[in-house]
Order: C-alpha cells, then structure tokens, then sequence
C-alpha cells in the first residue's frame, strides 16, 4: 500500500512540476511573442505551486532529504540521539497537526461561503484543499520517519551528512588515506 502512495506522490509531484513549467512557459511566449497573456495563469501557476511545495515538504521527509543542522545531535550517544529524534518528530507532527487544523478551519470556510477562484471557475475551497492534502501526507511522512527512528533504522531527518562527504573528499585527496 506504501508503495502505491509512494509512486502516486510521486507522479503527482512530477505532473505538477511539468505543468507548471509548462503553463509559465506559454505565458512567456504569448506576452512577449503574440503580445497577450493568459488571463488566468499566474493564479493557476501560484495554486499548482503551493501544491507542489507541500507535496514536497513529504516527498523530502520521505527520502530523508530535508536540512537538518545535527552538530549536536552527532555528539550524543545513540540511545539519547534516538529519544531526541523521536521528540523532534513529535514536535514536527505537533506543528504540522495545527496547520491542518488550521488548513481544514479554512477550506471549511471557503466552502461554505462557496465563492470561486478569481480567474478560473473553480471553487475556492477545491483549489486549497490541496492545503489538507499536503499536511495529510507530510503527517504520514513524519509517521513513518517515527516508526524508522523507533526500530533503528534512521536516526535522522536525512541520509547524508556534510561531515561524511568532507571525510570522503578528504580521503580522495590524499590517496585513501585519512
């Protein structure tokens, strides 16, 4: 089931980077070639982007991606940087627990008022909704990462550290040695 969601976030996030690209793309070419422009495409543009950011902040939660500034967490045992781990997760899910909160107090909001996007003939809480989707997943992420951290298999929000590429540089340069 994981992998399913797993391949969908990320054809998602694909079709919406491709889209995106694409509409700016044609915005560029009708204002500056056929001297018009597509009345509706920073909206569309911005509400495609928003959509992606959020998508992405689980995508990056999901390969480990995210920045993480560990100096302090290096220097700590590996029982207490596995405790500390599981907090900064819980703190991560208490945050992203009120934004969606928040995100469904609005989109609630936005459907009952029932009023549409300015350009586009959408509804405005259809477009947002994207709002409690993104939360939704970046949830399930921050779950997942919980659970990785719990049996062992991640003790951090990323998989490479600077210091291991600055070890591994290092090496090259001097043959192999350290």
């Amino acid at each position: 089931m994981i992998r399913k969601i797993n391949r969908l976030e990320d054809i998602i996030i694909g079709k919406l980077l491709v889209l995106v690209t694409l509409l700016v793309f044609a915005e560029v070419v009708a204002r500056f070639v056929f001297n018009t422009g597509i009345h509706w495409a920073q909206e569309a543009t911005l509400l495609l982007s928003a959509w992606m950011v959020l998508l992405g902040c689980a995508w990056a939660v999901r390969e480990k991606s995210h920045i993480c500034v560990d100096a302090l967490l290096d220097r700590l045992p590996a029982p207490t940087r596995r405790w500390v781990m599981l907090f900064s997760v819980a703190v991560a899910l208490v945050y992203t627990g009120m934004f969606g909160y928040s995100s469904w107090v609005y989109v609630s909001k936005l459907k009952m008022i029932g009023i549409p996007l300015e350009d586009i003939d959408v509804p405005k809480w259809v477009a947002t909704s994207g709002l409690l989707f993104g939360f939704a997943m970046l949830a399930l992420r921050l779950l997942e990462l919980a659970w990785e951290v719990w049996k062992g298999d991640a003790d951090s929000f990323h998989k490479h550290r600077e210091v291991d590429f600055d070890i591994e540089e290092k090496n090259s340069d001097n043959g192999g040695k350290a």
